[in-house]
């Protein structure tokens, strides 16, 4: 077991100095950066070293930073813009398949984030890396290392597009084999690319261009007011007082 006295933080920091980034722990849980041409080092090195002994790959995910720190809608209080900003509809995903924008050269898009179990060590830890190039995202697979990125590195290649070099069967896991584009990208249209539906006189499934407008639903604006509160908590009294009374 690790010494209480040393954290992991301390514990990381010991080994692998400035090759990776450590930050403060969130909810328990320690997180690490490591670069992408340390990934597959650090990796084995977490699995095997007896003082953390990461025996088990409980998660890995996507994550595409692409118009990060950026809110669509404010809701905490009253504005004035909502309604132009749902006719004009300037939020994120709200185009078609054919006006997407481009994305650009965005610094450190496409991240990769595993989740790590060391049963004998009873602690966990959240790993995390960026891909070199967001043009074409690359990022070595850790199947070797845990067996059960498998699935996961298949699921993030097709809802990210992020290449895991070295994985034995890299394909898609959750569209079909014939969908365009990987849809948790945010440059990815909300209303999709294409319909699918069966056609009875072809006898056939058959593609056919979306036909769903792009828009903005508009939120309402959530207040914690008494007032209302009052007149909800009445009216379930008053209802309630019906019902047993057998009468509307």
């Amino acid at each position: 077991m690790i010494d209480m006295s040393n954290s992991l933080s301390d514990q990381l920091e010991a080994c692998f100095g400035e090759r990776i980034t450590v930050s403060d722990p969130d909810r328990g849980m320690v997180t690490i950066q490591v670069p992408v041409d340390e990934w597959l080092e650090v990796a084995q090195t977490l699995r095997d070293d007896p003082r953390f002994a990461f025996g088990q790959l409980t998660d890995l995910c996507g994550v595409d930073f692409l118009g990060y720190g950026q809110e669509e809608w404010e809701t905490s209080e009253a504005t004035s813009e909502g309604f132009s900003r749902g006719v004009e509809g300037l939020g994120p995903g709200r185009f078609d398949w054919k006006s997407r924008p481009e994305a650009g050269d965005a610094e450190q898009r496409f991240g990769v984030v595993a989740h790590l179990l060391s049963h004998s060590q009873n602690m966990r830890l959240r790993m995390a890396t960026f891909a070199a190039d967001e043009g074409l995202p690359i990022v070595p697979s850790l199947v070797e290392i845990w067996n059960s990125a498998n699935w996961y590195e298949r699921e993030t290649f097709d809802l990210f597009g992020i290449i895991f070099e070295g994985h034995p069967d890299l394909r898609r896991i959750l569209t079909d084999y014939g969908f365009t584009g990987h849809p948790f990208r945010k440059d990815f249209p909300l209303i999709g690319n294409v319909t699918v539906r069966y056609d009875e006189e072809k006898g056939r499934v058959v593609y056919e261009p979306v036909e769903i407008e792009p828009r903005v639903l508009v939120p309402r604006v959530i207040r914690e007011d008494s007032r209302y509160n009052s007149d909800d908590i009445d009216r379930a009294a008053d209802d309630a007082g019906s019902l047993a009374s057998g009468t509307e």
